[in-house]
């Protein structure tokens, strides 16, 4: 069976919706939370560094950001795997992203309380799309405040179909995980 990931990414973790299509049926293969830092501290790097002199600060955000990037790497491989083992055919992997942020630097980051927000969404968004082209996957980046506007109605209502049919867990996460895989998969029919 084609398989897409979706992922909806959170501070430290992610959920993963693995979604297949085989013919005109739709299936929900896998679901699940991933985890992608180790430490509390690095679920939020850029807050973890507020207060600190500016090198220290430089230093540890770039510890939580490669920290980071090895877990979402490794959960990659894994999901990656997992699929292969099923006899699956990955064809990309879709993450729902938030608005671009403008290129600053971690003192201008630390500088204004909300920019750390922005920047530690961004971070675990952009870890797994980076992952994800690692591993030579096909990568689809949806906006998540235009999430509605380019999935049509039947898309929404399949997602809402294979919910029913797989029962909870299916809230909001599995719903827009699965959908931006369901895009990718669209794509690719």
């Amino acid at each position: 069976m084609k398989v897409a990931l979706g992922l909806k990414a959170h501070s430290g973790w992610a959920m993963l919706v693995v979604l297949g299509k085989q013919g005109d049926q739709l299936a929900v293969v896998d679901r699940r939370r991933i985890e992608l830092v180790d430490h509390a501290w690095s679920r939020q790097p850029y807050h973890a560094a507020e207060g600190l002199e500016p090198q220290k600060a430089h230093v540890l955000v770039q510890r939580g950001i490669d920290e980071a990037q090895r877990g979402a790497l490794s959960e990659m491989k894994a999901a990656i795997k997992r699929e292969r083992d099923r006899k699956n055919e990955v064809t990309g992997c879709s993450v729902l992203v938030g608005t671009t942020m403008p290129n600053w630097n971690t003192d201008e980051i630390l500088a204004v309380h909300f920019r750390m927000h922005k920047a530690e969404g961004v971070l675990f968004q952009n870890v797994l799309l980076r992952a994800a082209e690692q591993c030579g996957l096909k990568t689809l980046a949806v906006l998540d405040k235009d999430l509605m506007a380019h999935a049509e109605d039947p898309f929404t209502k399949k997602i809402a179909a294979l919910g029913k049919s797989i029962g909870p867990p299916w809230g909001k996460d599995q719903k827009d995980a699965a959908l931006v895989a369901l895009m990718l998969l669209d794509q690719r029919s």
